[in-house]
């Protein structure tokens, strides 16, 4: 009689080996023989393949996470994916963060994301934060967290021997990488009164967006850009055909781009615009996409276009913030240029800020981010591969802070506008640099005066008065040009044939229609 099998628990490299071995043609059953299990377990491996590969891939592959024998989610799931993002871009800028700083940031977005429960930033939950994403020790102690340049250096020397040895020009090198847009981050000093700051009047914004800005070396092949909301179509999209938006648009829970979305764009969009620009240069189809490693992308080897031409390189761990192309500045521009887009907006308009940021919609903030996506300079990108090829951007131009003549030119704006001449080049930088909801980053509360909600009231013209202000023979008043410009973007979104500058139009003419508008509404009082 066989004795009895001694229970074998697998760790997630252990699982990870099996799922390989199995696509590679292993059988099951020499499988289980090889690893001390049962068929029906490496059954069940292969049925969760998805889920272990996902587990193991928003983990850092530098700490023991390999080592794990279990999976166990967190009570509080989107705020685990709410933390373990905010603690990788901490990682990536090399700002060390404690134990007691990482307690208090899972309060806070607890408290921000409106979730329910009796939620304890203890220890406990500190440390069982560590251990599901394999966090090695030293990372909660305040150690600044600084590139691997002994990596960075080996990738570099190794990328340019790939280079050479295929044959790759700069036109047919990409890069891509994402990052989360608060896209109704307001300077708090600028658009509200230092009075009104302390009350309750004002909280953080915490209204996101993920933005994947993707280019070649040369920067003259900019991919709209991929963006990343949670509602598959928000309200502000109705009646919008989102293959008009100009940016491709996915929608998805998680906090980083999921693989089933990247594997999409990847084949559907990335793959065939860079065939099409390719060819349009004279060049063989052949191209290298560089990604983060790790990201919530698949295996390279999942990664290519059918005829094996256009491929995926991974950086190695810890190397993002040293060599990562778009994280050499590339992306801090982009959200330079919104930010200075919409203060420019609210200037513009000339409306209260109230009244701006509850007009402000997600479909506003898609159009001035690839607006701002469209103004990053090609000699921006070229500079940003320096590291990976020196000497590449040798005639990219004088090393202009495009930032810094942004931040200028805002402040002396803003001094000379009413209730913002205590603004200064300082804070416009500090804002510009916010990257999530911190205190220079506000917006005003869901919750409205009844005087505020008697405004909107009458900004809404009712049936009867609307008829009146259609006659072509009477006076047309501000409010029914307002509303035959918003029908009328309304219209040229659901139309598949219209030009982005078309739109943009319109959009500039609501703006002016805005501020004529609050014009005579000053004037009347």
């Amino acid at each position: 009689m066989l004795g009895k099998r001694k229970r074998v628990v697998l760790t997630i490299k252990d699982k990870l080996d099996i799922i390989k071995k199995l696509e590679e043609g292993i059988s099951f059953k020499k499988l289980s023989v090889v690893y001390g299990i049962g068929e029906s377990t490496v059954r069940d491996i292969k049925k969760n393949k998805e889920r272990i590969i996902n587990y193991a891939n928003s983990s850092d592959p530098t700490s023991g996470v390999s080592k794990r024998k279990s999976m166990k989610s967190s009570t509080y799931e989107e705020l685990d994916r709410v933390m373990i993002e905010w603690f990788n871009q901490q990682k990536t800028d090399g700002i060390p963060v404690s134990g007691t700083i990482c307690a208090k940031q899972a309060k806070f977005f607890f408290d921000a994301l409106g979730m329910e429960g009796d939620f304890n930033a203890s220890s406990g939950w500190l440390t069982r934060f560590k251990q599901r994403h394999g966090i090695p020790k030293a990372a909660g102690k305040g150690t600044k967290l600084k590139g691997d340049e002994t990596a960075a250096s080996e990738f570099c020397g190794s990328f340019q021997e790939f280079v050479e040895r295929e044959n790759l020009q700069p036109e047919q090198i990409y890069g891509a990488d994402q990052t989360g847009l608060f896209w109704k981050c307001l300077p708090s000093r600028t658009l509200t009164l230092e009075t009104e700051q302390s009350t309750s009047g004002c909280r953080s914004s915490r209204e996101r967006i993920i933005i994947m800005c993707c280019a070649n070396a040369t920067g003259l092949h900019k991919l709209n850009l991929c963006v990343v909301g949670k509602a598959k179509k928000p309200r502000a999209f109705k009646g919008t055909d989102l293959s008009n938006l100009p940016v491709t648009y996915y929608s998805q829970k998680g906090a980083w781009i999921e693989q089933s979305v990247f594997r999409q764009w990847f084949e559907k969009y990335f793959v065939p615009q860079v065939q099409k620009h390719l060819k349009s240069k004279g060049l063989l189809e052949k191209a290298v996409l560089l990604l983060d490693f790790p990201p919530a992308h698949p295996n390279e080897e999942m990664l290519s276009s059918d005829d094996g031409r256009i491929i995926v390189k991974y950086l190695p761990p810890n190397v993002t913030s040293l060599i990562q192309p778009m994280s050499q500045g590339v992306l801090a521009t982009v959200k330079r240029y919104y930010r200075a887009g919409l203060l420019q907006k609210y200037m513009d308009e000339g409306i209260d800020p109230k009244i701006f940021w509850k007009n402000l919609t997600v479909l506003d903030a898609i159009y001035e981010v690839s607006r701002a996506w469209n103004m990053v300079k090609s000699s921006t990108i070229t500079k940003a591969w320096k590291k990976l090829f020196p000497g590449n951007e040798e005639n990219s131009g004088m090393n202009i802070d495009e930032g810094a003549i942004l931040a200028a030119n805002l402040a002396t704006v803003l001094q000379n506008t009413e209730e913002c001449e205590h603004v200064d080049i300082e804070t416009i930088d500090q804002w510009f640099d916010s990257r999530s909801n911190d205190s220079s980053c506000q917006v005003l509360a869901d919750g409205e005066s009844a005087e505020d909600q008697t405004k909107a009231a009458e900004q809404k013209p009712s049936s009867k008065s609307r008829k009146t202000e259609l006659n072509p023979e009477k006076h047309i008043s501000h409010k029914a040009a307002l509303e035959w410009t918003e029908n009328l973007l309304d219209y040229l979104e659901q139309q598949d044939d219209m030009l982005l500058s078309d739109k943009l139009v319109l959009r500039r003419l609501r703006t002016i229609i805005r501020k004529k508008q609050k014009i005579q509404n000053n004037k009347n009082h």
